[in-house]
């Protein structure tokens, strides 16, 4: 067995072992085909043909492995501050407690290290965003794994080589067929209306600070998706930051994006809405300003977007959060229901 970089004339055995591994039921990714690795690897502006080695026997493709290391940045986030990421790792059953996969995963180590990299992560932070399809719906799917799924062989492979769990994300589901307002939003909503707190859609026009609420937070993240979208409706273009696109497509034009607002100031936010090809309601993401929390603006905002969804078509919506606390909760009482686990790994070089 020998390890080499990935070439061209490796694609077909790589979707081979994709396939056979997701067909199993191994892994929850999408299948793969050449146009997906085209669009989700190689078309990655972080992508580095070093960072992508097959493990040859006898051969014949036995392994693969795919890293990226980042090369756009949020604030604060540096070459040498963040990781190499590890994207995906699979293996034959035939050449499987043979080293193989150790040996991959080594030697993408290696090259992550001789790159100036001081850790390597398995999660959300790695640029190219792999789409799954939730378990027993009829191909449903969310455009983002972050991490290594629970469920998996990875988990147990990884924790093997050093890497150790950082945080665990929980994947929530909902069919919108089965939405319904709660009566109960209205009067929250009434009830923040009377404190001043206006609930709907964002009039970027008024040039509201976000900042203190991204500040207290804290969120780099937030402060760049709540910017992306302000510049679109302000340009009549749309946003074509990927990193706040379902699977980076590109959007006829602005996306409405609901706040919650109080004296010229947002806090509370949630959207954009946007409908993904496959039925999906998608969305960045939802914050309330810690100064602003425990008065049902979380409540009045999310329950607004699922609204906002079925009004557009979706047929389905998807999300992460923590694996306990209040905003699952939220989610819960909204619907959702946990279909998975994952696991944000990270290893020190």
């Amino acid at each position: 067995m020998r390890i080499r970089p990935y070439t061209p004339a490796d694609l077909a055995a790589v979707i081979r072992l994709w396939n056979a591994s997701a067909e199993a039921g191994e892994v929850v990714y999408r299948p793969l085909d050449a146009a997906y690795y085209a669009e989700k690897f190689e078309g990655n502006q972080s992508y580095d043909p070093a960072y992508a080695l097959v493990a040859e026997a006898d051969g014949h493709v036995a392994g693969f492995i795919h890293g990226i290391a980042q090369t756009v940045f949020l604030p604060k986030e540096t070459p040498g501050n963040t990781p190499g990421y590890v994207t995906a790792l699979f293996v034959e059953p035939a050449s499987r407690r043979k080293g193989v996969g150790g040996a991959l995963l080594k030697a993408l180590e290696e090259k992550f290290l001789q790159n100036g990299k001081h850790a390597v992560a398995v999660s959300s932070g790695n640029p190219i965003n792999l789409d799954w399809r939730v378990p027993g719906t009829p191909g449903h799917d969310h455009n983002n794994a972050p991490g290594v799924d629970m469920d998996c062989p990875g988990f147990s492979f990884f924790q093997r080589h050093g890497y150790e769990e950082k945080h665990r994300a929980a994947a929530m589901y909902l069919d919108l067929s089965e939405y319904q307002w709660d009566p109960k939003v209205t009067e929250i909503q009434e009830r923040l209306a009377g404190q001043g707190i206006y609930t709907g859609p964002y009039d970027a026009s008024l040039d509201y600070d976000y900042d203190g609420m991204c500040d207290r937070i804290p969120s780099e993240y937030w402060r760049s998706a709540i910017a992306a979208e302000i510049a679109a409706w302000k340009t009549g273009k749309p946003c074509t930051d990927t990193r706040f696109l379902p699977n980076g497509k590109v959007p006829p034009g602005p996306r409405e994006m609901l706040v919650a607002t109080h004296e010229g100031k947002i806090v509370g936010f949630t959207g954009p809405v946007d409908l993904q090809g496959s039925g999906r309601g998608f969305f960045t993401g939802i914050c309330t300003d810690p100064l602003y929390e425990r008065r049902g603006i979380a409540t009045v905002l999310f329950n607004m977007l699922m609204r906002a969804f079925v009004e557009e078509g979706a047929v389905f919506s998807t999300l992460f959060t923590g694996d306990s606390g209040h905003a699952q909760k939220l989610y819960q009482r909204t619907g959702f229901r946990v279909v998975r686990r994952f696991a944000g790994m990270r290893k020190e070089l």
